[in-house]
């Protein structure tokens, strides 16, 4: 992820607690079926903005919500991409192996050229997809938890990874690259509370990780709803309900059903129905809640975690490019 500070329910529902399922995940061995990494794309900042003054402040801000949701970091190294060389080394490489119409053929870089009304785009804007691709590479990632957004950049890093095998066999170990697959979650755009588009702080319209109960249910009530449901009794549609959507998601199977059929039938009203649903809500990020504060007061520790998960990366990383380049012939000496 991207660091721009606190999370929203967005980033959680659509990857985050993906990520921590998977790292969490056993075989009927009772050994982990996956190893974790979870990184930091600070240098992806720059695509969009120049302005790296507060990078640092909402890298610890968004690692705090890591670690309340469920990062563990003794299983799942956590680290800043900015200080594993090796990623800027690995995207050079990769830059040499993709078009530039490939890249502009990209749908998620038309979406965001149209929603941040762009009228100039930079080369490292363009390459994004090829930096994220050796984001995944150089940890030999064979599964990416995702959003569907996302989809088209983990396609390009197959392409890139079956290119580079293709051209450079590694003497020995023959493919240095898998080809990773996508692994989405169901609420993988979760919409925004003014539902015109997905949760998004530059919106306004998220409810964050780290709000109370009472910020909650306060942003809910300002919620969009049916807009032909004006009264208690007017029956609704809730297929077509921001605030169904989101019970669809936190709420129990049997409260889904009780709201539905209240929505329907008119005798649910939409400020008992967001009631309900903040009550939800407020449940579920209530233990993570309590973990953001242990360690908001405990920031030593919080740098220390990233420290360690950034010894840990460069290890794996530095074997990753060393592979690398005896598949490409660099680096070798005449005897």
């Amino acid at each position: 992820m991207r660091p721009t500070g606190k999370l929203h329910l967005g980033h959680y529902t659509g990857a985050l607690e993906n990520w921590i399922e998977q790292q969490n995940l056993l075989q009927p061995d009772g050994t982990r079926a996956y190893e974790t990494c979870f990184l930091i794309a600070d240098y992806h900042t720059l695509t969009t903005s120049l302005d790296t003054s507060s990078v640092y402040s909402h890298t610890i801000d968004m690692l705090i919500d890591w670690l309340a949701a469920g990062v563990d970091p003794e299983k799942s190294p956590v680290f800043r991409q900015s200080q594993v060389k090796e990623h800027a080394e690995l995207f050079l490489v990769f830059s040499n192996l993709i078009t530039t119409a490939r890249l502009e053929r990209n749908p998620t870089l038309k979406e965001q050229v149209r929603d941040l009304n762009m009228d100039a785009m930079s080369y490292g804007h363009l390459g994004y997809p090829v930096l994220q691709a050796a984001d995944i590479l150089l940890y030999k990632g064979n599964v990416v938890p995702v959003g569907e957004d996302q989809l088209p950049h983990v396609e390009i890093t197959r392409e890139i990874a079956r290119k580079f095998n293709s051209h450079f066999p590694h003497p020995s170990i023959g493919e240095v690259f898998p080809e990773p697959a996508p692994k989405v979650t169901k609420f993988s755009r979760l919409v925004g509370l003014d539902g015109k588009a997905k949760m998004s702080k530059s919106l306004g319209n998220t409810i964050f990780l780290s709000d109370t109960p009472e910020e909650i249910s306060a942003k809910m009530r300002n919620a969009v709803t049916d807009t032909l449901k004006v009264r208690r009794n007017d029956p609704g549609r809730p297929e077509v309900c921001t605030v169904y959507s989101y019970h669809q998601r936190f709420s129990a199977p049997d409260t889904v059903e009780t709201v539905e059929a209240g929505c329907r039938s008119g005798s649910l009203g939409c400020v008992d129905c967001k009631k309900m649903c903040s009550a939800a809500i407020s449940d579920e990020l209530a233990p993570m809640l309590e973990k953001r504060r242990y360690y908001e007061a405990r920031p030593e520790l919080v740098k220390q975690i990233l420290h360690d998960g950034e010894n840990r990366a460069r290890r794996i990383a530095g074997q990753t490019m060393a592979e690398v380049r005896q598949a490409m012939h660099l680096g070798e000496l005449d005897a």
